[in-house]
C-alpha cells in the first residue's frame, strides 16, 4: 500500500513539474513571438508560433501559422501545416490558405472547390474573379461565365486587379479584369470561329483600360492565329 502511495505521490509530482514547465516554457515562447513581431522576423514568428501549437495544440494556432506560410509564399509548407482536403468546418483563414495554396502550386481542380466555399459565405467580386480564372482553367465554361456575368455586374468602380506578367506589375479596374477573362471564355468556346468576337471584346477593355498590356499581348496571339488560319486555307489542297 505504501509503494503504491509512494508512487502515486511521485506520479503526481513529476505531473505538475511537467505541467509548470509546460507554462514557463508557453510564456517563454509567448514573450519570443511579440519579439519576432516586433522586429518583423518571419521566421522567428513560424518558430514560434510553431512551438506554441506543439505546447498547446490549437487549430486557431494551425489556421494562423499557416496563414503565414502562404503569405510568405511557402505554399507546400501550408498546405502541409492545414491539408489539402475541403472541410465545411474550416475557419475563413484556413479556407483561403488552401484555396491560394492550391492555386499558387497549380492545382485549379482542387483550389476550385475551396473558393466556392468561400464564395458561398461571402460572395464578392473578387472570389468570383478567382472562381472565373479557375473555371476557365479546367475548361468548365458554364460555371466560368456565371461567375464573369456575376463579377462584370457586381465590380465597384474603386475594385482593382493587379498582374504582374510584365517587368513593371499594374493595376486595372476589376470589372475590366473581368472583361477580359469574358474574351477568353469566347474564345475558348471555338479556337477558330471566335477570333473575331473576342478581339472585339479584347478591344472594348483595351478602351476602357488602355494600360492593360496582357490584353495587347492576347490580342496579338489571336490576329496572329487568325492569320495563320487564313493562310492555311488559302494552300492548294492535294
Amino acid at each position: 500500500m505504501m509503494k503504491k502511495l509512494f508512487g502515486l505521490v511521485l506520479f503526481l509530482g513529476s505531473a505538475v513539474m511537467v505541467a509548470q514547465t509546460n507554462q514557463e516554457l508557453m510564456k517563454h515562447y509567448e514573450a519570443y513571438y511579440k519579439q519576432m513581431k516586433t522586429q518583423g522576423d518571419v521566421q522567428g514568428i513560424i518558430n514560434a508560433m510553431t512551438h506554441l501549437n506543439v505546447l498547446s495544440p490549437s487549430q486557431a494556432r494551425k489556421d494562423t501559422l499557416g496563414y503565414i506560410y502562404m503569405s510568405e509564399g511557402k505554399y507546400m509548407e501550408a498546405l502541409n501545416t492545414l491539408g489539402a482536403e475541403k472541410k465545411l468546418t474550416d475557419s475563413d483563414i484556413a479556407l483561403e490558405v488552401k484555396a491560394v495554396s492550391l492555386k499558387a502550386i497549380k492545382r485549379p481542380e482542387l483550389a476550385v472547390g475551396h473558393f466556392e466555399e468561400l464564395f458561398k459565405r461571402d460572395p464578392n467580386p473578387v472570389v468570383a474573379y478567382e472562381l472565373a480564372e479557375l473555371n476557365l482553367q479546367i475548361q468548365n465554361m458554364a460555371e466560368a461565365d456565371k461567375h464573369i456575368e456575376y463579377g462584370i455586374a457586381n465590380a465597384k468602380s474603386e475594385m482593382k486587379k493587379a498582374f504582374y506578367e510584365s517587368q513593371n506589375p499594374y493595376e486595372v479596374p476589376l470589372k475590366s479584369a473581368f472583361m477580359y477573362l469574358k474574351a477568353l471564355s469566347i474564345y475558348n468556346k471555338d479556337r477558330k470561329a471566335n477570333i473575331d468576337p473576342a478581339v472585339d471584346v479584347l478591344d472594348a477593355v483595351q478602351k476602357d483600360a488602355p494600360n492593360f498590356q496582357l490584353v495587347q499581348i492576347t490580342k496579338n496571339e489571336l490576329l496572329r492565329q487568325k492569320q495563320a488560319l487564313k493562310s492555311q486555307a488559302a494552300q492548294p489542297q492535294n
